[in-house]
């Protein structure tokens, strides 16, 4: 079993923790935003914004499938669901397997409190 390391406090994680932790990074991280690697992340920073239509709608889940395809190779994704809070924000919701075979799943919100987890 792998084991990394929480971003947030140092300790060890599992590795279906660490996986989470790594799409939710990507999916937040602005593509262009990384000095060293201005590839890494995605566009949905630029995407949550936009009025919410069905046009918008499929740009978040295709951004959201190339950011996770390209980044996190321990994962293939098979849904990218959409969700609208009452205050206008967006959760994604994110079901796939692992390269083991096991299944994941995982809800980012992209709201102002999405730093934080």
């Amino acid at each position: 079993m792998y084991l990394g390391m929480n971003r947030d406090n140092g300790k060890a994680i599992t590795d279906i923790d660490h996986i989470r932790q790594s799409m939710r990074d990507i999916l937040i991280t602005p593509e262009g935003s990384r000095i060293a690697r201005r590839d890494y992340g995605s566009l949905l920073s630029v995407l949550i914004d936009q009025p919410q239509n069905d046009v918008i709608r499929l740009q978040v889940m295709a951004a959201v499938y190339v950011a996770i395809s390209r980044w996190e190779p321990r994962v293939r994704l098979s849904t990218v669901n959409l969700t609208s809070d009452f205050d206008g924000s967006m959760v994604v919701e994110l079901t796939g397997q692992r390269d083991d075979g096991s299944p994941v799943a995982m809800s980012v919100p992209t709201g102002v409190n999405s730093g934080s987890n």
